[in-house]
């Protein structure tokens, strides 16, 4: 193979190989080298993406003159606010002033009078300004003889309420509203929108904000009782000594807006992130000449590796000393500007930073989607999340806490002041239950000018997520220290009455709390009974108030954990019948292998086999065999005819149901395709294999004579039986942690009714394997969530999906079959699903889904997304309620309704489309396949078609409901 050296453009240059060379084995040095050019040109590859990416997020030079010209107008009008004495604030008539005037008259006046400067600050000037929201900062600065320092919040409210009502007279504005900045109630901002088709595409924010000078610093340390100024200057100059700058700070904008980072109380917004990059560049972390791509990954990496909750870090070379959790002091060493952050948001930013490095290095993960272009909202990043409403709980909270103190600092704003306390008592009952523990940013309020300011008690619900432990989370039993040790009563005053002394198998008496959960699905929810039981003990929070999202699927996870459960018993039996198949005696022939080879034992059939019910008790209508497929060693003894093969299969069904129920007393029935065996009130189908067979059914001799190889449907189906799906089902039966959630996933996969069992695994299966930009799902309704986004955002037409099962791909294989996708493409299926088994044909796809079924499933996946992500984020309580009968009758159903619609397609497969669920659905869809006008048809005759429907559907069809309206035959 060839290597590589890279020239001084940064772009990868081939280099030949001697012949002597070529043909020697490669050095470890070579190979490194090999590596290092590897993964210089998946760099190349993602540097080149960004790049686009930028000249998508920049604005156009249109966007920068519309920008540029409302901001003119806006200034211009600013200016010609008219002076005027005021006594009272009558004179606003219809404008809210956006500030709690408590009380509601005080000594002094008021007038108003043009701003003394007005400056565009942010990201616009500093060209870090990206799309969709494009948000233009303007600082307006009062004139000093308006402001008293003693009355300064307010008298800024005034003066900004004052803009308000001269603004509302200006034509060129269309809307204004009241916000605060970043959760801030004494912070009052004024947003502004053009009219017309541009009003969604600009904001302006008027920042309200002192003369210099007019306050000093020193009175704003963080242990003076005093309100905090933004600070709007100091990057600029930094800007100009790195050209990459701007772009740098926009890629790191865009990476954090895609994880809901950059925007509410506490969050890390496009000012930190500029701020973060100007200490980078001071501190010589990064380079003046650095390219974005690798400002973006050098502010990633230092995220991911500092921890500013113990070492903060400054702009000024002398702070003041550390007031705060989090550090990070601006150049007048006066401002922490991340004071209002939680270090659980730190935190959770430290692990998006990790985890997107981790990517970044994968030579086989598209990093670039990974990293900036995939949404990354809290209900499809967190395995669990929580919902804590009715918040104006959380002012009994702040007493319960004794947060008096922080509720002054917080100006009132008891949500803020009581959060950072909540998630701490949180953190601590859950401990090793959760790697990651992480809440939603009280998003800034906007209201109309002419109205008061929403309440606190109004705001959204707060979303907790947690990142599982899985080994911990599910446990029913919290283990305390010992009676005696003295960590014990802070152990009681955690957990309050639910702690009680317990005596283990191990002969310790220690305190313990054990909760109830005898199931699978009951134990899932073990994390909500600590979460409420802590919150209401320690900070008076009702059970009422905290909602688990998803819960609202709790009776689908029951009959799918009911499922789990009978999973396990069959892998159990499974297990015991091959170790008594391994251990037969007598056989001609000695056995090379034992594989399972049905869903049940992958973890992935929604009902799995249930055991038969013992003597006396009804008998179900049908009992499901668990297929298993055993391979007989190869020998001079096999015949070479492949009727010959069959017969000597039927003889080894027959030997071993002797054996078994001679040796193991198992009953048995064989026939000549398969033996069945009863054992533990289930039937294991036993199917003998031969690994030649297939290969000797695509031989055939020529008139000539000649042995010639020809594929061929039979030999392809059973090599899927006997080869493929026994290393699919046994590779997914090793992934244990499958089972938190296959079950759920294969249950709505009504939506995939054209695509095979098989298929669908996979696509599970890559959502643990390959999981960027998230882990891997360790909960049901996450899982699923994934799993309806994958369907509905992968490219299917131009990339093959690639499961990289055991890791036994490497990046050149990736490389290569993605080549050879692209090469091949018209002639592959719609859907082209890769394993290491099967690199240049789709096994479990190649017959369906055609392109029409896959359009549909695409459309579904994305509505139900839609709809389900609705419903869940929704405050209300929605209930899902499943007759009991699904369960009961499921395999009479699902059994009659199958075989019905595969009459009717192989009837009427090319006239219609069927479309039923197949997990126990009552109605069955038709849709008449479009007419392609080039091609001459006859007219179907509708009415007899129906008839024969009928006529099939007799004593199982109650009502036919035709939609004529809609159609087209």
């Amino acid at each position: 193979k060839a290597k590589g050296t890279v020239s001084d453009d940064g772009v990868l240059r081939p280099v030949k190989l001697s012949k002597k060379e070529l043909y020697k084995a490669p050095t470890v040095e070579q190979l490194n080298q090999l590596k290092e050019a590897e993964y210089l040109f998946h760099c190349s590859i993602l540097k080149m993406q960004m790049e686009e990416l930028l000249k998508e997020v920049a604005l156009s030079e249109h966007r920068k003159k519309l920008v540029d010209s409302f901001v003119l107008q806006v200034t211009d009008f600013l200016q010609c606010v008219p002076k005027s004495e005021l006594d009272d604030i009558s004179w606003l008539s219809g404008v809210e002033v956006p500030f709690l005037l408590v009380p509601s008259t005080t000594k002094g006046k008021f007038h108003m009078e043009p701003p003394a400067s007005i400056s565009l600050v942010g990201s616009y000037p500093l060209g870090t300004c990206v799309k969709p929201k494009v948000s233009v900062d303007l600082a307006v600065t009062i004139p000093a003889s308006i402001l008293h320092p003693m009355q300064y919040p307010r008298k800024r409210a005034l003066y900004l309420a004052g803009l308000a009502r001269h603004l509302s007279f200006a034509k060129v504005v269309c809307s204004l509203h009241y916000s605060c900045l970043h959760g801030n109630r004494l912070r009052p901002v004024l947003l502004l929108k053009p009219p017309g088709k541009d009003s969604s595409k600009v904001t302006i924010r008027i920042l309200v904000i002192p003369p210099p000078d007019f306050l000093k610093p020193s009175h704003f340390h963080p242990q003076k009782n005093n309100i905090r100024t933004e600070w709007f200057t100091g990057v600029a100059d930094t800007h100009a000594q790195c050209p990459a700058f701007g772009e740098g700070v926009a890629l790191l904008k865009v990476w954090l807006r895609q994880r809901e980072l950059d925007q509410g109380a506490g969050c890390f917004c496009g000012f930190h992130a500029s701020m973060l990059m100007a200490y980078l560049l001071s501190t010589h972390k990064v380079g003046k000449t650095m390219n974005p791509y690798q400002l973006l990954r050098n502010a990633l990496h230092f995220l991911a590796s500092t921890d500013l909750t113990e070492n903060g870090i400054t702009l000024s070379r002398n702070p003041d000393s550390k007031a705060h959790s989090l550090v990070f002091v601006d150049p007048s060493g006066h401002l922490n500007l991340l004071a209002d952050m939680t270090a659980f948001t730190y935190k959770w930013i430290q692990h998006e930073a990790s985890l997107s490095l981790k990517f970044w290095d994968d030579p086989t993960v598209d990093g670039f989607h990974a990293l900036l272009m995939t949404p990354k909202s809290m209900l499809r990043t967190y395995d669990n999340v929580f919902k804590l409403s009715s918040l104006v709980n959380l002012q009994t909270s702040c007493k319960k806490l004794l947060l008096l103190n922080e509720l002054v600092d917080h100006s009132g704003n008891y949500v803020l002041t009581a959060l950072p306390f909540i998630l701490s008592l949180l953190q601590q009952g859950l401990g090793e239950r959760i790697h990651l523990l992480a809440h939603s940013l009280p998003q800034d309020p906007e209201w109309p000018v002419d109205s008061a300011p929403p309440k606190h008690k109004d705001q959204p619900p707060l979303s907790i997520g947690l990142l599982l432990n899985l080994e911990h989370a599910p446990s029913v039993l919290e283990r305390g220290p010992p009676a005696d040790n003295p960590k014990a009563a802070e152990f009681r005053q955690l957990w309050g009455s639910c702690s009680e002394l317990q005596r283990f198998q191990d002969g310790a008496i220690t305190e313990a709390v054990l909760w109830s959960g005898n199931s699978i699905s009951h134990r899932r929810f073990v994390l909500l009974k600590i979460i409420a039981h802590l919150l209401e003990l320690h900070a008076d929070i009702p059970k009422s108030c905290i909602r688990f999202v998803g819960g609202q699927l709790d009776i689908v996870v029951k009959i799918c954990t009911t499922g789990e459960e009978e999973s396990l018993k069959v892998v159990q039996s499974y297990d015991d019948l091959s170790k008594k198949l391994w251990q037969l005696k007598g056989l001609p022939l000695s056995i090379t292998s034992v594989q399972d080879a049905h869903q049940a034992l992958r973890y992935t059939q929604v009902f799995p086999p249930v055991p038969l019910p013992k003597e006396n008790k009804p008998c179900p209508y049908y009992i499901t065999p668990i297929k298993v497929i055993v391979h007989m060693e190869g020998s001079g003894k096999w015949p070479s005819e492949h009727m010959a093969i069959r017969h000597v299969k039927a003889a080894f069904h027959i030997c071993l149901g002797e054996l078994l129920c001679k040796q193991h007393k198992y009953k048995c029935h064989a026939t000549p395709t398969y033996l069945d065996v009863w054992k533990d009130g289930l039937v294991f189908r036993i199917q003998v294999a031969y690994h030649r067979e297939p290969q000797i059914l695509r031989e055939s001799l020529t008139p000539e004579g000649m042995l010639i190889y020809r594929d061929n449907a039979e030999a392809q189906v059973l090599e899927l039986e006997t080869l493929h799906k026994p290393f699919l089902t046994s590779t997914l039966h090793g992934y244990s942690t499958y089972i938190n959630m296959q079950n759920t996933l294969s249950f709505v996969l009504f939506l995939l009714e054209d695509i095979r069992e098989e298929a669908a695994d996979l696509l599970v299966a890559s959502l643990f394997l390959h999981p960027a930009p998230f882990t891997p799902p360790s909960s049901p309704q996450v899982g699923f969530l994934r799993f309806l986004h994958l369907l509905s955002t992968f490219d299917w037409k131009n990339n093959p999906l690639i499961v990289n099962l055991n890791g036994k791909l490497t990046a050149a294989e990736h490389t290569d079959i993605k080549n050879d996708f692209v090469a091949s493409r018209e002639a592959l299926p719609s859907m082209f699903i890769v394993t290491h088994n099967d690199k240049k044909v789709s096994v479990w796809t190649t017959e369906a889904p055609s392109v029409q079924m896959l359009q549909r499933a695409v459309m579904l996946a994305a509505e139900s997304l839609r709809v389900l992500e609705t419903q869940l984020d929704s405050d209300q309580k929605q209930d899902i309620r499943v007759s009991s009968s699904i369960v009961n009758l499921y395999y009479a159903n699902v059994c009659s309704c199958h075989l019905f619609v595969f009459n009717l397609t192989e009837a009427f497969g090319d006239l219609a489309l069927f479309f039923y669920d197949p997990y126990g659905g009552t109605v069955i869809a038709v849709l008449w396949k479009p007419v392609n006008d080039d091609v001459a048809t006859t007219v179907p005759n509708v009415e007899a078609i129906l008839q024969d429907f009928r006529i099939i559907g007799e004593g199982l069809v109650k009502k036919f409901d035709l939609r004529t309206e809609k159609w087209v035959v």
